[in-house]
């Protein structure tokens, strides 16, 4: 699914260079559930945004589900747009939008029929227990309630990869456990889950645990103590 070969991201900074990723190579295949793990400047969020397709490595080789994604940026957001769901740590709806409209957005981007975005998203949200709240604004929703409009919003499009960015971190723990719980029933059914996180007790609701500093991958280990949500 995930094919990188010495990845390399380096900022500039004025006179000055930033390696945020050194010499990457990382390997992840269909319906893995994987934790990316690391302290704040490690380089995930870095990483994340490389296997995202939201920006690519100065040096090194990303092969995506078969396709090079180095290429123009209209076919990267297509790439990104048709293979990738988020789901971020605030959320990101859209205050003015209805919860259904909000998850509706993605699909009318990939240029769907009115009658398929309004169907699929219905359904996305009832696969998340949001069926009754089609009509509520964000505003209106607990911030579980939105996580799991976000979740739906990232399954609307059936992508290839569940990216999920922090997707606990502004929840209480009851609240993110819920939403753990629902990150292992999607990886169940078959979903490619990614997880960013600087908490290495999140990271242990994962099957694989990735941990990144200083811009390298230092340790790649099957998560024999998985936990349970």
């Amino acid at each position: 699914m995930i094919e990188m070969t010495n990845i390399e991201k380096i900022y500039k900074m004025g006179n000055s260079s930033f390696k945020a990723l050194d010499s990457v190579d990382l390997t992840i295949y269909k319906g893995e559930y994987t934790a990316i793990v690391g302290p704040s400047g490690a380089g995930k969020s870095t990483l994340m945004n490389i296997i995202g397709c939201l920006d690519t490595p100065t040096n090194g080789e990303y092969i995506l589900d078969g396709l090079n994604t180095k290429c123009s940026d209209n076919k990267l957001a297509e790439i990104r747009n048709k293979k990738i769901g988020f789901i971020f740590q605030n959320y990101n709806l859209l205050a003015k939008l209805s919860i259904l409209e909000n998850v509706e957005l993605p699909l009318i981007y990939l240029g769907y029929s009115n009658r398929e975005v309004r169907e699929k998203a219905k359904l996305a949200l009832q696969r998340v227990g949001l069926e009754t709240h089609l009509k509520h604004k964000p505003s209106e929703l607990s911030g579980g309630q939105m996580q799991r409009v976000a979740i739906a919003r990232a399954l609307v499009t059936d992508p290839q990869i569940i990216l999920a960015d922090e997707p606990t971190g502004a929840l209480d723990s009851k609240t993110g456990k819920e939403v753990l719980k629902m990150l292992t029933d999607l990886n169940n059914e078959g979903n490619t889950i990614i997880m960013i996180t600087h908490d290495k007790e999140i990271a242990s609701y994962a099957k694989r645990m990735i941990t990144v500093r200083d811009g390298r991958i230092t340790s790649d280990e099957l998560n024999k103590k998985e936990m349970r949500a």
